[in-house]
């Protein structure tokens, strides 16, 4: 338990080193007032009304009605030409929150589209949205279709709206016609939300488990039998970086909400509160992860739960100020 806890001191030691987190972390009684890049999340969502009243600005000075096409050409003029939003080639936490993006106008697929959505909606403009594939999409309610894959200047708008994805011969995107766009389920708000949560828990693992290429979640459930030493000391549990791990926890607690019944979601979220060394934690969540998994997938659990148990007791005590260790027999 000291290795480990000296080594995750180290951890975060580089960490700080990468990153601009103050060692002095103010706790806030209401999130809307946490400053994020200085400004307050009423601040950032202002950002976005603003841009929508650039939008009018631009349908007033081309003096033009609100006919669909001409409003979606306004909102891609100012957002990606005037505003210089782009996509990010890269997915890393700069491009996947909103105060980032708003302020550095580089954002990941699902951002960008979530605040094309709410731009459009703040100009009376429905958006809808589906998952093609391994890309979101979005396009405007509409009972013709067949104007938004009309092909202008190289580039239809529907194009425009959802990026190089759409012309990507590898993208399921690229199969879509107006006609196949009506057949697509629309996704909920609650969906859009998944998604996102969904890829911040993907970004967190990822940058939380860098040092250890090729490390997954589900690595440590494999037979244990033969590896008793390992589950008694814990000497050998990878180093993560703890603020990464924190936050991949964080987005799957929140995940849980909308998806409680997902057992796979459920056994991801054990296994990362195990990597956090949090074992009460980490059995209760991995223990009803078993009563909702397939037969066979609580079969692979349940040894690992048994021995997490006996992880759980020992950190207990030794918290206790006990001395020795325990053994599994």
């Amino acid at each position: 338990m000291a290795y480990n806890r000296e080594m995750d001191a180290h951890s975060l030691q580089d960490e700080m080193k990468d990153t601009n987190v103050s060692s002095e972390t103010r706790v806030w009684d209401h999130i809307e007032a946490m400053p994020m890049l200085g400004k307050k999340i009423h601040d950032w969502l202002i950002e976005l009304d603003n841009i929508a009243q650039e939008v009018k600005v631009e349908l007033i000075s081309r003096d033009i009605g609100c006919h669909l096409v001409e409003v979606l050409e306004a909102v891609n003029k100012v957002l990606f030409e005037s505003k210089g939003f782009r996509r990010s080639s890269v997915v890393d936490s700069k491009c996947s929150y909103l105060h980032s993006v708003l302020s550095s106008k580089s954002g990941s697929a699902i951002l960008l589209s979530v605040i094309y959505i709410e731009i459009c909606q703040r100009l009376n403009l429905t958006m809808v949205g589906s998952r093609v594939g391994e890309d979101f999409l979005i396009w405007p309610e509409t009972g013709n279709p067949e104007e938004l894959f009309k092909v202008n200047s190289g580039q239809s708008l529907f194009g425009i709206v959802n990026g190089r994805c759409v012309d990507d011969p590898r993208s399921m995107a690229s199969d879509l016609t107006c006609n196949s766009l009506l057949g697509l389920d629309i996704a909920t708000n609650r969906d859009i939300i998944g998604i996102y949560l969904a890829n911040l828990i993907r970004l967190h693992w990822k940058r939380a488990s860098r040092r250890n290429r090729g490390l997954m979640l589900t690595s440590p459930l494999r037979p244990v039998d033969n590896d008793n030493e390992k589950w008694n000391d814990g000497s050998s549990m990878p180093l993560l970086r703890p603020q990464d791990l924190r936050l991949a926890i964080m987005a799957s607690e929140k995940l849980l909400i909308l998806q409680p019944h997902n057992w796979a979601l459920r056994r991801d979220h054990g296994m990362m509160l195990y990597y956090s060394r949090d074992y009460e934690k980490a059995v209760q969540e991995l223990s009803i992860c078993m009563a909702f998994a397939p037969e066979e997938e609580a079969a692979v659990l349940e040894p690992f739960v048994e021995k997490l148990h006996l992880l759980q007791l020992e950190s207990s005590w030794i918290s206790r100020g006990h001395k020795g260790r325990l053994t599994v027999p």
